[in-house]
């Protein structure tokens, strides 16, 4: 199996995804995210902080979503 890119697991910072959003010249475009490469998406429901990192969570699914972590307004 080939080895991904680094930029690929790397990951983002909060300061990275919001200076990369803000060089968007439509500040209005909806935001979602993909796990396949795009061929299908989920819009973000709430931004959540779990266990250190900042999550983009999608609750479209109510199984998988704990009611302790839903918070009005989308913070948790």
């Amino acid at each position: 199996m080939k080895a991904q890119p680094d930029w690929v697991t790397r990951g983002k910072t909060i300061r990275q995804l919001i200076r990369e959003l803000q060089s968007f010249e439509n500040q209005d475009l909806e935001v979602r995210i993909s796990v396949d490469g795009g061929v299908t998406s989920k819009c973000i429901s709430l931004v959540g902080k779990s266990n250190g990192v900042a999550l983009l969570e999608n609750c479209e699914d109510a199984s998988a979503m704990s009611a302790a972590r839903v918070v009005e307004g989308g913070e948790a």
